[in-house]
């Protein structure tokens, strides 16, 4: 590690042939979905001028993590996850290919939308805890397995940077339809890649305990072990009050910027570079000592983008107010996952992914009902003001716990060769199972 230098540490979960495949493959599926991201709330927006129904579509996308995830996490961790993710990706495509269908043969409204936003929630369900629990198996050595996930974010935010800018032009010289059709395409490129790789990591043996001694296993773990349990509070209430922030973009679009689809594409594409660059800060890190105290830092900064851009009425002051928006955001969650991803067992990683997408997904669709309907009542500026200043009182009450959560994770860290540690007494905990599970 210590040879690498510059971009050779940033990239260095490309060294993995199939982590190489795997990125390849989800940096041109994920354009076409952030192209579809944007266009279906334009499209909704543009049929109804309803900030409600924007955040009742957010709901039904979303709504399936949290009553699903759990479950989905227990199958993650008792089945082949390369097969559950050739069968999420599959059918994300044929998700995509109807919404194409619906709108180029007239069918497309709200109910129909609705009913594919669920449908495509369901399979984000199974898929999310999937993914981030696979990506241990394409790294070889663990220790990259921060990098990875900061690359992941990377990816995701690379595509979120593209995606909104290619959908806002589509939109303005043609239809919302070409974009669905697009992302219809983009996923056969992620489901070659997962049929070129060569995967040699096994799941455990499937297990005959029931599903639901399984999930409460899980949950046990979770809750009783503070870093988790306070590192998924903080991110389901910022998930909750804090990100929703995404489904009014429409409305600041067109209503508050007095723009239209380019704008919005301008919008989601600030947000997207703030986060990129907080995912490269993240990957250009060797390892994950030191970032609980980023935690509460980037969601402060989080929130006070919020407030700010909320009183924003011209476009070029929101978009760095955007940027700065998004870096704190990605930061948090992306801090926050390799923590999660370094300190779980990993028998049980998939049912601890699945409520980390609980927390972080899970939550969102309350917050985006909440978030419309409050948009609806007193307006979208001041909905992210209330959610802003939220959140920098949660990032305050985080960094209050910071003492205990570092002394839990110290001892893990030992063990893990993160840390350097001397003191007999550290290591001797650093030779007990950890966490507890009682």
């Amino acid at each position: 590690m210590d040879e690498l230098k510059g971009h050779q540490v940033i990239f260095r979960s490309l060294r993995y042939r199939n982590y190489r495949l795997f990125f390849t493959g989800q940096i041109l599926s994920l354009i076409g979905t952030w192209t579809q991201q944007i266009a279906l709330p334009w499209l909704v927006y543009r049929l109804t001028d309803s900030p409600l129904l924007l955040g009742l579509v957010g709901f039904a996308t979303q709504i399936p993590a949290f009553l699903v995830a759990p479950v989905a996490g227990v199958m993650a961790d008792r089945c082949n996850r390369y097969r559950i993710l050739l069968a999420t990706q599959t059918l994300s495509m044929l998700q995509a290919l109807l919404l194409t269908i619906l709108f180029f043969t007239g069918h497309i409204n709200v109910p129909n939308i609705i009913l594919m936003a669920v449908f495509l929630g369901l399979i984000n369900a199974f898929d999310m805890p999937t993914r981030q629990s696979f990506v241990i198996a394409l790294v070889e050595n663990k220790e990259d397995l921060s990098n990875a996930i900061a690359m992941n974010s990377m990816m995701f935010n690379s595509a979120r940077l593209i995606g909104p800018a290619v959908a806002g032009i589509i939109i303005a010289v043609s239809n919302e339809g070409v974009c669905f059709a697009i992302n219809a395409v983009s996923f056969l490129f992620v489901i070659a890649s997962l049929l070129m790789m060569k995967i040699t990591y096994q799941n455990a043996k499937p297990r005959t305990t029931a599903v639901l001694h399984e999930l409460k296993e899980g949950f046990n773990y979770a809750s009783g072990f503070a870093p988790l349990r306070y590192i998924m509070l903080l991110l389901a209430l910022v998930s909750f009050i804090g990100m929703p922030y995404s489904v009014l973009m429409p409305v600041f679009a067109r209503k508050i910027l007095h723009g239209g689809p380019i704008t919005l594409g301008l919008l989601m594409a600030a947000a997207g570079s703030g986060a990129l660059t907080g995912a490269i800060y993240l990957a250009s890190r060797k390892n994950a000592r030191g970032l609980t105290k980023i935690i509460p830092l980037s969601t402060a900064l989080f929130g006070i983008g919020l407030i700010t851009f909320s009183f924003s009425r011209v476009l070029w002051l929101s978009l760095p107010l955007l940027f700065i928006t998004g870096l704190g955001m990605m930061v948090q969650m992306v801090a926050s996952n390799t923590i999660i991803q370094t300190i779980v067992d990993d028998d049980k990683r998939g049912r601890i992914m699945s409520f980390y997408v609980m927390a972080f997904i899970g939550t969102a669709p309350f917050g985006s009902l909440m978030a419309g309907t409050l948009a609806a009542t007193i307006g979208a500026p001041d909905t992210l003001i209330i959610g802003g200043a939220l959140c920098v009182l949660a990032a305050a009450m985080f960094a209050r716990k910071l003492p205990e959560l570092r002394k839990n994770i110290r001892p893990i860290y030992v063990k893990l060769g993160i840390i350097n540690e001397v003191s007999s007494g550290i290591q001797a905990a650093a030779n007990l199972t950890a966490p507890p599970e009682d």
